[in-house]
């Protein structure tokens, strides 16, 4: 296509909007992301999509599955087939090196006119070439809209999902140690970045975050540090302990948020804790209250047996009054370097 999507009138909505669907790509066992402890994690996922189907009504998220053939999908199965409700799960093969969908996964983008839906194909190195192989996951956007039936735009330049959030009405949030990376695109400026961003996902504002958490192996991406709640309010992980190599960060990120602007007001900014220091093997694990997942009618919040569990729950339970937020435990899915928001991706609706 000669024009971008912004100038067809596309744009990517906030993640509380309506959904027809959750998309997840299913882990491999043969996968890296969870070296020795893959059967661990099982019940886990099995909670998530449990949350997301709900009651099976009107409103609960379909659940989109990529496995990568019938054998795959089997192992899928042995896990969900004892879920109720299965009319709302679908196994596509869609073959992906790794579950993390967020960052793998389609961009959707929406618009009135028809076609109301479209993808966006960013490019996709794996996080800075970390973890090859990822060629699978590189096209999965594309054979998604294949599937859909829908246009797809290709930017050209590699980003992730979990590398930014956008409040459906202009403004995008990011981070300056994921974007400008130069294991990412060494030959974009900030300036060519933000104008990548603008023409295809049809946002205005973008709004620079700095430094990532401690473990955070994405290099920073925002999903472990603030998200919108709303179209004027964040929420923003803080670490009350001064000798953690996460104070500072954060408080760096924080007074940034403040001094932000949407729409030439202030944004409002709600704090969440941070779990305890989480090590496994001598690494430290990227736990953050920051990867939820807004769903129809859940918010997915992942929790570590901690202390400051119970007041990161009720303060999301405050900013989302009319959604059930559940508290599921990641303490094996953190294994992964990742959780909730890090396995799924949005399909908007657009009816």
């Amino acid at each position: 296509m000669t024009k971008t999507p912004r100038e067809l009138g596309y744009r990517m909505p906030a993640e509380w909007e309506p959904h027809a669907a959750t998309w997840l790509s299913w882990p491999r066992r043969e996968g890296i992301s969870f070296p020795d402890s893959f059967d661990r994690v099982l019940p886990t996922l099995r909670e998530m999509v449990a949350a997301l189907i709900g009651n099976g009504h009107s409103g609960s998220d379909p659940v989109c599955i990529n496995v990568v053939n019938g054998a795959h999908e089997a192992e899928a199965r042995a896990v969900l087939d004892s879920l109720p409700h299965q009319e709302c799960i679908t196994y596509y093969e869609i073959p992906t090196n790794e579950p993390w969908c967020r960052d793998h996964g389609p961009i959707f983008l929406t618009r009135d006119a028809e076609p109301k839906l479209a993808i966006v194909d960013w490019d996709y190195n794996a996080w800075g070439n970390k973890y090859p192989p990822f060629d699978l996951d590189e096209v999965v956007p594309t054979r998604v809209a294949e599937l859909l039936k829908v246009p797809v735009f290709y930017p050209k330049m590699i980003l992730e999902g979990g590398s930014i959030d956008v409040n459906g009405a202009g403004a995008l949030l990011t981070s300056e140690s994921c974007l400008l990376n130069k294991n990412r695109n060494p030959n974009l400026s900030r300036e060519e970045t933000e104008k990548r961003l603008r023409e295809f996902l049809g946002v205005s504002d973008i709004l620079w975050l700095g430094d990532g958490i401690e473990g955070d192996d994405t290099d920073g991406h925002v999903d472990d540090l603030a998200r919108f709640v709303s179209q004027t309010k964040v929420v923003t992980v803080v670490e009350e302990n001064s000798d953690d190599p996460n104070y500072k960060p954060l408080q760096e990120n924080l007074a940034r948020l403040r001094a932000m602007k949407v729409g030439g007001r202030n944004i409002g900014v709600t704090v969440l804790p941070m779990p305890t220091k989480i090590v496994r093997e001598g690494m430290r694990m990227p736990a953050s209250y920051a990867n939820f997942y807004i769903a129809n009618k859940v918010v997915l919040a992942p929790t570590f047996a901690d202390p400051a569990d119970e007041i990161a729950l009720s303060t999301l339970r405050k900013c989302f009054p009319n959604r059930r937020v559940v508290g599921i435990d990641c303490r094996e899915l953190i294994w992964g370097l990742g959780t909730f928001h890090c396995l799924t991706q949005q399909q908007p609706a657009t009816g």
